[in-house]
C-alpha cells in the first residue's frame, strides 16, 4: 500500500498535466510497471541462487547452513532451497551420527590402549608368517629392546626357546590350537627367565594364523617356588626325623626296662632267657619302624604283606602288660572278634599307631586307681575291619579336637610330647586306604577308632 499510494499519485499529475491521449499513458505505465515487476523478480531469483551459491560453497568447506526461501521467487527455485535444506539437515544429522561413531570408537581405542598398557603381561600380535605386527609397552620392556626393533620381526627370531619348546609351540599354530600357560625358560640378555605363554587365534579358519601372545615372566614365582619345595623338603625331613626319634622313644623304653631286670641279680634263669627275647624283638622293632618311616616318607605304597590284627594287638599288649603296664594301675581289657581275617597292611605300619594310641591312653590315666583301657576289633561290612582303643580317662577337650591330628600340636606338658604321633598315624592309615579318627560321642574318656580296608579272607 505505501508504494500504491504515490504511484497513483503520480499517474493522476501526469494525466491532469498533458494533453497526450490516456490510453497511450495508461499503456506507458503498464509496460514501465511490467518492467519494473520482471526486474524485481529477476532482482529476487538472482538473490535467492547466490545465497544457495554461497551455501553450497560454504558446505564444501565443511559449515552446513540452511538457505531462507523467499515469497517473490518462482516455485521451482523455492523447491530447489527446500531440496537443498533437506539435504543439509540429513547431513547434518548424519555427520552428528558419524561424529558420536568417532568419538565411540576414540574412547573404545583409548580403554584398549589403557587395558594393554595395564597388563601385568607382554602383548604380541602375530600375522599369518608369524611376524609381529603390534605390541604393548610390556612387549618391549620384557625383551629388554625398542618397540621398533621388534616390531616386523618373526616370532621364534625374537624367542629363544629349547627344541622341545619350539616345537610344541610350532604345532600349536599349525594346528591352530590354543596354548594356555605353558611355561618356557629362555635367556634374555644372559639372563634365564621362566616365561608363561598363552596363544589365541583371531578366526577359526585354518588358513589364517593371526594371533594375539600373551607372555609372563614368573622368573621370581619360579624361584618361589623352588624355594618354598626346597623349605618343603627340608621341613619333611625334620618331620621325618622327629617321627623316628618320637616312634622308637617306645622300643628304646621297653628295651632299656628290660635290660634293667636283666640286670638285677634277684631275677631267675628263665625270666632273664624270656627279657632278653623281648629285648631282641624290641630291637628289630625299632629296625621295622625306621623302615616304615622310611617308606612312608618315599611313599612307597606298595607292599605284599599281610596282617593278623588280633595276634599283633596281643603280642603289643604283652610287651606292655610285662613293662609299661607294672608302673601303672590300669586294666586292658581286649574284646577281639574270633577267627578275624587278615589285613593287607604292613604290621609294623598298625603295630606304630596302635602304639601311639596306647601310649597316649596310659598317659591320660596316670594317676587314677580305676584306670581301665578297652581294646576291640570286629569285622564291618565285607572288606572292612575296625579297632577301637577307648579309655575311663578325661577325654580330650572339645577345642582341641580338630587340633589333635595337626602336626606337632600336643595337650602334653612341655617336653612330654612331640605332637607327631596322631598326625603320623592319621597320615599312615589314610595312605592305606583306611581312616584314623576321634569318636566324638563318646563321653566316658576318649576313644579312637581305626578303619581298615583290604580284608583278606581266611581259607
Amino acid at each position: 500500500m505505501a508504494v500504491c499510494v504515490p504511484v497513483a499519485t503520480v499517474i493522476f499529475f501526469v494525466l491532469s498535466e498533458t494533453h497526450v491521449p490516456t490510453g497511450v499513458i495508461l499503456l506507458q505505465l503498464f509496460s514501465a510497471l511490467t518492467l519494473l515487476g520482471m526486474a524485481a523478480f529477476y532482482f529476487m531469483q538472482r538473490r535467492t541462487l547466490g545465497r544457495l551459491h554461497e551455501a553450497i560453497l560454504d558446505a564444501q568447506e565443511g559449515t552446513l547452513s540452511n538457505v531462507a526461501s523467499s515469497s517473490g521467487c518462482d516455485k521451482r527455485v523455492n523447491s530447489i532451497v527446500d531440496d537443498y535444506n533437506t539435504m543439509m539437515n540429513n547431513l547434518s544429522a548424519m555427520f552428528s551420527t558419524v561424529e558420536e561413531c568417532q568419538n565411540r570408537v576414540v574412547n573404545e581405542r583409548n580403554k584398549m590402549d589403557a587395558l594393554l598398557g595395564s597388563m601385568p603381561g607382554a602383548l604380541i600380535s602375530v600375522d599369518d608368517y608369524l611376524n609381529i605386527t603390534n605390541i604393548n609397552p610390556l612387549a618391549a620392556e620384557l625383551f629388554d629392546c625398542d618397540a621398533d626393533w621388534l616390531l616386523g620381526k618373526m616370532f621364534f627370531d625374537v624367542v629363544e626357546l629349547e627344541p622341545n619348546d619350539r616345537d610344541a609351540l610350532r604345532d600349536a599354530f599349525l594346528y591352530k590350537q590354543e596354548v594356555k600357560n605353558f611355561v618356557i625358560h629362555t635367556h634374555i640378555n644372559e639372563s634365564l627367565h621362566y616365561i608363561s605363554i598363552n596363544i589365541a587365534f583371531y578366526s577359526k579358519h585354518e588358513a589364517d594364523l593371526d594371533a594375539v601372545i600373551t607372555l609372563q615372566d614368573i622368573t621370581d614365582y619360579q624361584r618361589l617356588l623352588d624355594s618354598v619345595y626346597n623349605r618343603e623338603k627340608l621341613v619333611a625331613m625334620g618331620q621325618m626325623a622327629a617321627g623316628i626319634a618320637h616312634e622308637l622313644n617306645t622300643p628304646l623304653g621297653n628295651i632299656l626296662g628290660y635290660s634293667q631286670l636283666l640286670c638285677e641279680p634277684s631275677v631267675a634263669d628263665e625270666k632273664k632267657t624270656r627279657y632278653s627275647g623281648f629285648v631282641a624283638d624290641e630291637a628289630r622293632r625299632c629296625s621295622r619302624i625306621v623302615n616304615d618311616l622310611l617308606n612312608y616318607a618315599r611313599r612307597d605304597s606298595c607292599s605284599d604283606e599281610l596282617c593278623d590284627v588280633n595276634a599283633l594287638v596281643r603280642d603289643m599288649i604283652d610287651t606292655f602288660l610285662t613293662c609299661r603296664l607294672k608302673r601303672q594301675d590300669v586294666e586292658i581289657h581286649l574284646e577281639l572278634q574270633p577267627d578275624l581275617p587278615t589285613v593287607d597292611i604292613p604290621c609294623g605300619e598298625l603295630d606304630i599307631v596302635l602304639s601311639n594310641l596306647l601310649l597316649n591312653a596310659l598317659h591320660e590315666l596316670e594317676g587314677k586307681s580305676d584306670g581301665v583301657v578297652r581294646i576291640t576289633s570286629r569285622h564291618v561290612g565285607k572288606k572292612s575291619l575296625e579297632i577301637a582303643i577307648e579309655d575311663n580317662g578325661g577325654g580330650i577337650p572339645a577345642e582341641s579336637r580338630r587340633k589333635i591330628f595337626e602336626p606337632f600340636y600336643t595337650t602334653k606338658e612341655t617336653g612330654e610330647g612331640t605332637g607327631l604321633g596322631l598326625s603320623i598315624s592319621q597320615a599312615m592309615m589314610s595312605r592305606r586306604g583306611g581312616a584314623l579318627s576321634l569318636d566324638a560321642k563318646y563321653t566316658e574318656g576318649a576313644r579312637f577308632v581305626i578303619f581298615l580296608r583290604g580284608v583278606v579272607e581266611n581259607e
